[in-house]
């Protein structure tokens, strides 16, 4: 079967290949129910896949959709992990546990943000402390979130921007722009101000089927930054840490880092992968998040600030909001398969790899 069968074409589709691939590997499922509901009315939920012991305490973790419009090449890699049997090359005594769709809202709506506007990417943090602060942002959010959006309103804020990059440099708008804000509720990279129902449920997740796990393999699936069909693998463990030198390690130093100034991502506020690693106090984890360009950087933000406008202030079902969701989806899923192609070859590499460093453990 060509690697290009393996993705579906929207969130219902998805569900039902990975639900049915997991189903016929004999994985053991569970279902949580999202509180929201998708555009039609159905019901969304974050499906979890285990195969392998039950009581492992080497296990491989996949994750899609941890922005939920990004779900469909994560998507596609679990599903057919599954039906080409690769989940059979796992190591004795080593399970593999699928992570399905954990903002199940972003991925049915084309949306990047949870149910609550919030990129669940920015939300694992301490929300009885201060939030950082993002003073780039905070001068930005204006001509990032403008009221309107035509031809015209575009033009102009691209003017902004520019002004902004010769002041301060390219990398310093990314990290204005994307590095997370807890001010602005209807911005974008909002990483809000209480946890939401996605993070409270990876915690869960985490917390019941990891208590006797004591190596722990996570690959996050995103796309939307960097080269087309590119994955990069992103390490956000700290410099000098032993989960930096084993991800090192495993996979060949092949991976970058954003604290070191190496990744095509700055610096971050409230990630995931941080999260995960405090969550299993009794088990070495090593974690990456492996990230697949699309098409330009700027053209990806365009998309973005175009659906928070849409859900803001216009209307989806619309021709001009129709068009701004093909937008969107097309920023972070080509439908194209030479682009599935190199998807899937650069996810098995990885997750092979993966087993191999929790297998040397």
């Amino acid at each position: 079967m060509p690697a290009s069968d393996y993705f579906s074409a929207n969130y219902t589709k998805a569900r039902s290949r990975f639900l049915a691939a997991a189903t016929a590997a004999g994985a053991r499922m569970s279902v949580y129910k999202n509180p929201a509901r998708g555009p039609a009315g159905e019901e969304l939920t974050t499906d979890v896949a285990w195969i392998g012991p039950a009581d492992a305490e080497r296990v491989l973790v996949t994750i899609s959709a941890t922005h939920g419009v990004e779900g469909f090449c994560g998507s596609g890699a679990q599903a057919g992990w599954f039906e080409s049997g690769l989940y059979r090359e796992a190591p004795d005594g080593t399970a593999l546990m699928q992570i399905h769709a954990i903002n199940p809202h972003g991925f049915a709506w084309l949306r990047r943000v949870t149910e609550d506007n919030v990129d669940l990417n920015r939300n694992f943090l301490d929300h009885g402390a201060p939030y950082p602060v993002n003073p780039g942002y905070e001068e930005l959010h204006d001509t990032i979130c403008p009221p309107e959006w035509t031809d015209a309103v575009i033009a102009q804020t691209k003017a902004v921007f520019e002004a902004y990059v010769e002041k301060h440099g390219a990398r310093g708008l990314q990290s204005a722009v994307s590095g997370g804000q807890y001010s602005h509720a209807d911005g974008i990279f909002y990483g809000g101000n209480a946890e939401t129902w996605s993070r409270q449920t990876l915690l869960a997740i985490f917390g019941k089927m990891l208590p006797r796990a004591r190596h722990v393999a996570v690959v996050d699936y995103h796309t939307g930054l960097g080269p087309r069909g590119y994955g990069e693998r992103i390490c956000v463990h700290a410099p000098k840490s032993d989960g930096l030198t084993r991800a090192s390690q495993w996979y060949n130093d092949d991976i970058t880092s954003p604290a070191l100034g190496s990744s095509s991502s700055v610096v971050l506020s409230g990630v995931n992968l941080n999260a995960m690693e405090d969550a299993l106090p009794h088990a070495q984890m090593t974690g990456i998040a492996l990230e697949y360009g699309t098409i330009p950087t700027e053209q990806v933000k365009l998309a973005l600030r175009a659906d928070n406008w849409l859900h803001a202030h216009g209307e989806v079902d619309t021709p001009k909001g129709r068009a701004i969701k093909d937008q969107i989806r097309d920023a972070f899923y080509q439908d194209a398969d030479d682009w599935k192609q190199m998807i899937w070859d650069r996810g098995v590499e990885t997750q092979r790899l993966a087993l191999a460093g929790l297998a040397a453990s």
